[in-house]
């Protein structure tokens, strides 16, 4: 880089981040103005985001800022095992717009998990889930922290501390200044500007290794773009079993059971746009999920024959894309500033649309339950969400330092999800789906599912190999100048050199001696060394089938609940098979069909003691199945 381009550099990366994170606050009184109340405002965006906003929305929280920079250094050092994941990602969305979204969007609550304890009449059901969130998001939030570290680490030497430390600030101004719908158009800012940065890379260096066929011939013929590869091994880290269906629990489960995705979807207008924006985002996803995995192909074309981790120009695989940026951009000031500004920039927006839910969610399901805030205003409700929110950005903060210990962005990542995902998913399907499931059984389902699955990852972290094998690279065509480091002499310990040999004979000889491992440890072993891919199928069969076998065994009349809490396919089969009833009497159901005199259509409402309106059915199909009868006077019982 030349001279004095560094502070160039440096202005364009304090100039982008500013702009870009002023920009989306720009509207924000607006904003309250439309939510009807500061509060839901702050949650919910004031119902008033455009579709478009929202496609974008889901789609960069679906893929995170780890796409951007831990898929090139996936693909350019381990190859395109992880792109499959791609498969299960897409064929999730119409599985939630099917199963989940007819139920989210009638629920007039601040927190999803509201649904689990009208289901199961259990407080404990509700908050076990709510903390799996909070686990699973604080976890993901310091990977995404973490990530721009990685690359200021690289390109300025900057103390992975000094840049958390700053992301964390501004992170803390704009929750306190804005709320989801401020954070939504800073997503749609961010998406828009990586489309370009990863557009431009891809066409630079491209351009650079001689064109598209030979990009593609060199991924072919350097192991880089194997697809379809069944094993049938369930200790292979990935492969397209595992890359399918471990992907699709895992995004079932963040689109389905999220409160993070239900508060934006609960923030659009009517159900059928909420349906039309996840089925958007399937070409969508599919487009931004792959931009990135062609410019690490781009990226391997380039170094193929000069690696910079090998040549030690890097210390990390993730670090590659930053060094791309400052060995091929420097004839472009202000290229590297803009590309640290949108990784920088990406964190930010993706820290804060997430510490608004980890923050509500907290607020809605654990603090507000404490005696001394009953009864406060809205306004000291959001006071004490924001200020929620600052202490998860601190925490969150502090846990990023330790990610580089899990193998890298993309590794951690995946193992936390993964890890968690099981008995998140796992209890909302014995909600919706299992009638038997009772908030007993919901219980010990979960506990059971965190308990199988912390283990494995437990015992992966201490006792499995953690250096993940990577394909063969090249430095057959770095000049001299770059390998001088290789040819420089290095001096011999000559004492050690003749205590080599003691040394290597004691150390057979130990081994010799060294008792052989149990067969209950053998096969510990084997269950630490699982894919962690594998690990929200697990979870999730664990948590339905725990769950199930203890509610037929614990089941109690005081268990009933309305059967428009289940799917209404799964109502109506459950309704012709025989049996124990575990429904509530229709005469007794607490949905009332009240008369909408603006739009002359029916709604359904569920009433829970004084609570307003839980579901309001207006222009939907779900409840459809049922027989729903009129009541002067809606019973008041317990869900």
């Amino acid at each position: 880089m030349k001279p004095g381009w560094l502070a160039w550099e440096c202005i364009v990366f304090a100039m982008f981040v500013c702009s870009t994170s002023c920009a989306p606050l720009w509207r924000r009184r607006r904003d309250a103005a439309a939510g009807g109340s500061a509060k839901r405002a702050y949650i919910f965006a004031g119902t008033g985001v455009s579709t478009l906003a929202m496609i974008l929305s889901v789609a960069r929280g679906t893929l995170g800022v780890r796409s951007f920079l831990g898929f090139p250094s996936e693909q350019v050092y381990r190859g395109s095992a992880m792109w499959e994941t791609l498969f299960g990602m897409v064929l999730a969305f119409p599985i939630v717009c099917w199963i989940f979204v007819p139920v989210y969007y009638r629920l007039s609550t601040n927190s999803v998990y509201e649904y689990l304890e009208m289901r199961f009449g259990s407080i404990w059901v509700r908050r076990i889930a709510a903390a799996t969130f909070l686990l699973r998001q604080v976890l993901n939030l310091a990977v995404t922290v973490y990530t721009p570290t990685v690359a200021l680490h690289a390109v300025l030497a900057l103390p992975h501390w000094a840049s958390a430390a700053a992301l964390t600030v501004v992170s803390i101004v704009f929750n306190l200044l804005g709320g989801l719908a401020a954070a939504i158009r800073a997503d749609v800012i961010q998406t828009l500007t990586m489309i370009l940065v990863s557009g431009a890379f891809i066409v630079q260096a491209t351009v650079k290794a001689g064109g598209p066929a030979t990009v593609f011939n060199d991924n072919l013929e350097g192991g880089r773009l194997k697809f379809f590869q069944f094993t049938w091994d369930p200790t292979v880290r990935v492969d397209t079993l595992s890359a399918i269906i471990g992907q699709l629990f895992m995004s079932i489960s963040i689109y389905g059971c999220q409160q993070t995705f239900v508060q934006r979807y609960c923030s659009m207008s009517s159900e059928s746009r909420v349906k039309k924006t996840l089925l958007a985002n399937v070409p969508a996803v599919s487009v931004l999920f792959s931009l990135s995995w062609i410019v690490g192909m781009a990226l391997y074309a380039v170094y193929k024959y000069c690696d910079p981790l090998a040549t030690s120009k890097i210390s990390a695989p993730d670090e590659i894309l930053p060094f791309y940026v400052q060995d091929q951009f420097g004839f472009l000031p202000g290229m590297l500033g803009l590309f640290l500004g949108s990784l920088f920039n990406g964190a930010l927006s993706f820290l804060v649309s997430n510490v608004n839910s980890l923050s509500t969610v907290t607020w809605e399901d654990f603090v507000s339950a404490a005696p001394s805030f009953k009864g406060i205003s809205d306004k000291q409700q959001l006071t004490i969400i924001k200020i929620i929110g600052v202490i998860y950005s601190v925490v969150i903060m502090c846990l990023s330092l330790c990610v580089g210990m899990a193998g890298g962005v993309v590794e951690g990542s995946l193992l936390v999800t993964s890890a968690t995902s099981g008995a998140l998913l796992g209890v909302f399907v014995l909600a919706a789906l299992c009638p038997a499931a009772n908030g007993t059984g919901a219980v010990w389902g979960m506990i059971a599912s965190h308990i199988i699955t912390t283990w494995m990852a437990v015992g992966r972290l201490l006792y499995v190999k953690k250096n993940i094998a990577m394909l063969p690279t090249s430095v057959e065509g770095c000049t001299n100048t770059t390998l001088n480091y290789l040819s420089r002499p290095v001096g011999i310990n000559q004492t050690l050199a003749k205590l080599a040999p003691l040394l290597q004979s004691m150390n057979i000889s130990l081994t010799e001696i060294r008792p052989p491992e149990s067969f209950i440890m053998s096969n510990l072993h084997k269950m630490y060394s699982i894919s962690y891919m594998w690990y929200a199928v697990i979870g999730t069969v664990t948590c339905v089938t725990i769950g199930v076998i203890i509610s037929l065994l614990t089941w109690k009349e005081t268990d009933r609940y309305d059967e428009k809490l289940l799917h209404p396919l799964v109502a109506k089969l459950s309704r012709k098979l025989p049996g124990r009833i575990r429904t509530l009497p229709i005469e007794k159901s607490n949905i009332e069909v009240k008369e909408d005199k603006e739009s002359s259509e029916k709604t359904d409402q569920t009433i829970v003691d004084a609570k307003p309106a839980i579901f309001a059915t207006t222009s939907s199909r779900l409840f459809e199945a049922y027989e729903v009868r009129r009541s002067p006077s809606p019973a008041r019982t317990r869900l």
